[in-house]
């Protein structure tokens, strides 16, 4: 029998990208590794704004399946569904969820409708020349200006935050924002405790919490793009993750993995991904944002969560292209004839 052929399909980055993108090749070769020590035969394809090739390179390769690792095209967080648009249009198997579920979750202001809908709770915000969606009762108060496509911490930063006296005042502050081009929303910060659920197949892996350590009284609890990448920076140093929880948390922990559950057959996500969530003070859970495409790094939340479950990478990777395998229905053509 021949080996199975897989496809890893990642962003195409440059040398001088900017850390957080070029850490899909970190993703990607250690998804490689973990791919050959299952028996597979991998070949891996950067995905840009030039589909005809990548194409070319996905057919010439004839791979049973995808293990779709894009996150961006050509530096651009609101073109992520082009990769698995066209593996739908190719009939190929891949992992993670569908080109709808991405695209919906990927900008934030229709993920955050989607989430009002089913009745989950997301924080009050103010979209630009727009307030049919999320209006606060009382708009005083303090606000993040996040990116509507990109990830949140990778335009989280000091000018990102907005004390606003009223409502004029936080929509000239956005609309200042918005003038460089890129899209913006505003979001009421909410104070408390940040979490992040992982779910892995359906399969609701341990919480996790991101927690701020030693932050000074005047600074915002929030995890920005210096928390998570700038090493040498204090938000680096002082942001931690942990997965170890008191019997007083149980209730909250519950509660928020029955919210994650709803979004997860809400949106119809499928393979893996993760729930946000920030506790207010009155412990209540609000979701920030789900994000379909997790980081898979060793050194990622994700699979920190699905070692706590007992799973190693590799374990990990086979359960991600198992559950591809299956939805698709193509387990029973794992090796070729």
């Amino acid at each position: 029998m021949k080996a199975m052929k897989a496809l890893i399909l990642h962003n195409q980055v440059k040398a001088d990208s900017p850390k957080d993108e070029l850490d899909v090749l970190v993703q990607a070769a250690e998804v490689e590794k973990a791919l050959i020590e299952l028996g597979h035969r991998t070949t891996v394809v950067p995905f840009s704004l030039d589909v005809d090739k990548a194409m070319r390179a996905i057919r010439k390769v004839g791979p049973l399946f995808v293990f779709n690792l894009v996150e961006s095209v050509a530096g651009d967080g609101r073109l992520i569904h082009m990769a698995p648009a066209l593996l739908d249009h190719l009939g190929l198997p891949f992992t993670g969820s569908g080109q709808e579920a991405i695209f919906v979750t990927s900008n934030k202001l229709l993920g955050k409708k989607l989430l009002q809908q089913a009745g989950v709770a997301t924080p009050p915000w103010l979209a630009a020349g727009s307030l049919e969606q999320g209006a606060a009762a009382d708009w005083k108060g303090t606000y993040l200006l996040k990116s509507v496509w990109e990830h949140a911490s990778n335009w989280l930063a000091d000018d990102s935050i907005v004390h606003a006296a009223d409502i004029g005042e936080l929509r000239a502050r956005l609309e200042k924002k918005n003038r460089g081009g890129d899209r913006f929303y505003a979001e009421r910060y909410v104070e408390g405790r940040e979490f992040n659920q992982a779910i892995l197949a359906g399969e609701l892996l341990p919480m996790s919490e991101i927690r701020f350590v030693e932050f000074p009284d005047d600074k915002l609890r929030i995890l920005d793009f210096r928390a998570k990448w700038e090493e040498d920076s204090f938000e680096y140093a002082h942001t931690r993750r942990s997965l170890d929880f008191s019997a007083a948390d149980r209730p909250l922990l519950d509660e928020m993995r029955a919210i994650a559950g709803r979004c997860w057959q809400g949106l119809g996500l499928g393979g893996y991904a993760r729930v946000d969530f920030r506790v207010d003070r009155d412990n209540r859970p609000w979701v920030l944002e789900i994000n379909t495409n997790p980081c898979l790094s060793p050194d990622s939340g994700f699979f920190a969560a699905a070692e706590r479950a007992g799973l190693s990478f590799t374990a990990l990777v086979k359960r991600i292209v198992d559950d591809c395998l299956e939805r698709f229905g193509k387990a029973d053509r794992r090796v070729e004839e």
